[in-house]
């Protein structure tokens, strides 16, 4: 039973009265406010501010009530099962936190002599990502996935350069099934991209590889296990195939939690491997970041990694920056990568060591199978491709029947799922699944969550084929009910700023 209440929520700027406050602020000496004085007279006019900024004044109260209201709201990892595929939203332990808070005192630009401490933490994470994927060096540099990709690509293009044929290797290789910032890391880096298709089993087809390679090709991007939970059981024969044409092989490092323990990518034959540390090793995803994307690359692609990298001096028992990399591609990002992201993942892995991260990849294995099991047996889902071959970390099941037989589509489906109070899985992906719903459980949600998951899954079926358009209306026991999704992404009509949409919403709060 839901009762309802109307929420009236608005932004902070509207809130409070002149001369509340929330703290009382130290006095400012005269001979600090005259210093401040001459450095601001050194400021061009133009640039000076004309009167006091338009802050709010507020209580305490009033600001703590505000955004705890705000976080009432919204949805997250800490508050219940988040199963989006291919994103590993999984959750994050809180000691990962609480020693990434310790950064606030370090800065970038400081002497090397300073920060021993943080760059023996970096230099130890590389040597530990580098053990963990069987690479030879790894790069902590790019700010995220996709800039791990576009780097990955760049170092392809770098190599093929100083082998003097990058004119004719043109080509870049991806699977359909592949994620959509592969193709478009290697556009930016200036490769032409080549489309293979997956065969009857969901793999990539090899007949269709090996007619795709040529002396064109600069390198596959793979994916291992691939985006519909399949492990690519022939990617030794994809790797000699991609090596004997003169290309690279790299690896996309989204689902690398689930083979963690098991095989590294550089045993598979991968020469570059992009590691997405916000999604294997515990540190926040979602909202835009913070993420990284380390890589990690064989020996004889090591000279191209961004500078700085992160080297320890055994004669000075000390640890530098090494710029010393003539054959480097340069810099992805601005200093060293999100280092407080890669304290989180620091910390993660030595929590858990060897053992644990195995055991991680087991428990998100058996936990994407237990939903198979349970989910293929509701009516209008279907698991396509290879139905006997056991997937990883991640299942991907078609609605195609449930909309053909009741006018539901997999978009209504994940709609309805938030008015059950759980975070939808990813929609449409990959694209060679009609009426996708991919689902990734992780190893953090309990058997209890998955069988709660499991029965609102069945419950909405059941909806579907009852009463249809209840369905088709979800959800309406959240903050913001159905967008117009084309309208919502029109630049002309996009609210990105609190002035822009003030327009007030009824909020259906869901009380037991």
């Amino acid at each position: 039973m839901f009762k309802q209440a109307c929420w009236d929520e608005p932004v902070i700027l509207s809130l409070g009265r002149k001369g509340r406050r929330g703290c009382i602020l130290p006095s400012v000496k005269e001979e600090t406010r005259r210093r401040v004085g001459d450095v601001l007279a050194t400021v061009p006019s133009k640039l000076r501010r004309k009167g006091l900024p338009g802050l709010p004044e507020l209580s305490e109260v009033e600001v703590a009530r505000h955004f705890t209201r705000l976080s009432q709201m919204n949805y997250g990892v800490d508050l219940g099962f988040y199963p989006l595929g291919s994103c590993t939203m999984k959750y994050n332990p809180k000691i990962n936190e609480l020693l990434a808070s310790g950064l606030a005192e370090v800065h970038p630009y400081q002497d090397e002599n300073t920060v021993q401490g943080i760059l023996e933490i970096l230099y130890a994470l590389s040597r530990l990502l580098a053990e963990i994927t069987g690479t030879h060096e790894v790069s902590l540099q790019p700010a995220a996935g996709a800039q791990g990709e576009l780097l990955g690509a760049l170092i392809m293009r770098a190599c093929h350069k100083l082998n003097g044929d990058i004119k004719k290797r043109t080509e870049l290789i991806v699977p359909d099934s592949a994620h959509g910032t592969n193709p478009a890391s290697g556009t930016m880096a200036g490769f032409k991209i080549v489309v293979v298709p997956s065969d009857q089993n969901g793999c990539v087809d090899l007949k269709a590889l090996k007619a795709a390679v040529s002396e064109r090709t600069a390198g596959l991007m793979l994916t291992n296990p691939n985006t519909l939970g399949i492990f690519e059981s022939d990617i030794g024969e994809i790797a000699e195939t991609v090596h004997e044409a003169g290309g690279l092989l790299y690896y996309d490092g989204a689902n690398l939690n689930a083979i963690l323990g098991k095989v590294r990518p550089g045993d598979m034959g991968f020469d570059i491997v992009h590691i997405n540390i916000h999604k294997t090793f515990g540190t926040p995803h979602g909202g835009g970041g913070p993420g990284a994307g380390p890589i990690g690359v064989c020996k004889e692609l090591a000279k191209f990694l961004p500078v700085p990298c992160v080297n320890y001096d055994t004669k000075r028992r000390r640890y530098f920056l090494d710029y010393d990399r003539p054959e480097s591609i340069g810099k992805v990002r601005g200093f060293y990568g999100n280092v407080a992201v890669l304290v989180r993942a620091y910390t993660y892995i030595l929590s858990l060591g060897v053992e644990g991260l195995e055991e991680a990849a087991e428990t998100s294995v058996l936990n994407a199978n237990y939903l198979v099991k349970k989910l293929s047996q509701i009516r209008g889902f279907e698991l396509p491709y290879d139905k006997r071959r056991p997937r990883k970390h991640e299942c991907v099941f078609s609605v195609k029947t449930l909309y053909k037989e009741t006018g539901v589509r997999a978009l209504d489906v994940a709609k309805r799922i938030l008015d059950y109070g759980m975070h939808s899985p990813t929609t449409y992906f990959p694209l060679i699944v009609d009426e996708a719903l991919m689902i990734e459980p992780t190893e953090s949600v309990e058997k209890e969550e998955l069988d709660r998951f499991v029965e609102v899954v069945k419950k909405i079926s059941d909806e579907a084929y009852s009463n249809p358009e209840l369905v088709k209306k979800a959800p309406q026991n959240v903050a913001v009910t159905r967008l117009d999704e084309v309208k919502a992404s029109h630049p002309k009509t996009m609210a990105l700023s609190w002035r822009m949409h003030q327009k007030r919403n009824v909020i259906k709060a869901a009380v037991p």
